[in-house]
């Protein structure tokens, strides 16, 4: 009955231990700014003037369909990196009208966004990131790069990303692309 007790309280220190370096030690290690969702806005934040806009650097699909171009669009702007962030990746997977194609599933939504203060920047979306993917490496290359590029090009703040998925790390959204750890830009990519 007593090595039962010690097994039992040996797991639980093993989970305690777990729990504290999963929440506690681990992202303060990584630099992971608390809760920033960019979705509310502090309660003392100034409301930016209405219809203020910037000009940022978005990504659609090349006319070729294996690269991405450039496009320079007016997007609202956000007060702060974590909401011009916010507006930025908004703008990039909203619906766009020909000639352009978005590289992003169509459905997809953005959950949330944090930044790191080493400027790594986590990106949740929806499941349709995942679900509505067409595969292939290519385009998987162009979906993952689409959103890189549009945070690191227009937000010096931001030095790599990482997409995320339900509020979840995923390994790939089709099986060709590694994201178990922040991209840095990569313009190889763009037209």
């Amino acid at each position: 009955m007593g090595r039962r007790w010690l097994v039992v309280g040996a797991i639980a220190l093993v989970a305690g231990v777990l729990v504290w370096l999963m929440f506690i030690a681990l992202p303060r290690r990584y630099g992971a700014t608390a809760a920033k969702a960019v979705s509310a806005a502090p309660a003392n934040a100034p409301a930016p003037p209405a219809g203020r806009k910037i000009k940022a650097r978005l990504f659609y699909v090349a006319e070729d369909g294996t690269r991405l171009t450039g496009v320079e669009r007016e997007i609202a702007y956000g007060e702060g990196t974590v909401a011009q962030a916010n507006e930025i990746v908004a703008a990039q997977i909203a619906p766009v009208a020909e000639p352009f194609v978005s590289a992003v599933p169509p459905g997809t939504t953005l959950r949330a966004l944090f930044i790191s203060d080493r400027g790594d920047a986590y990106v949740d979306f929806s499941r349709d990131m995942i679900a509505a993917h067409p595969g292939g490496s290519t385009t998987e290359l162009l979906t993952v790069y689409t959103i890189v590029n549009a945070l690191t090009e227009n937000l010096p703040a931001v030095h790599a990303v990482q997409l995320l998925v339900d509020g979840k790390e995923v390994d790939t959204i089709a099986g060709h692309v590694d994201l178990r750890r922040p991209l840095e830009k990569n313009l190889t990519w763009i037209q």
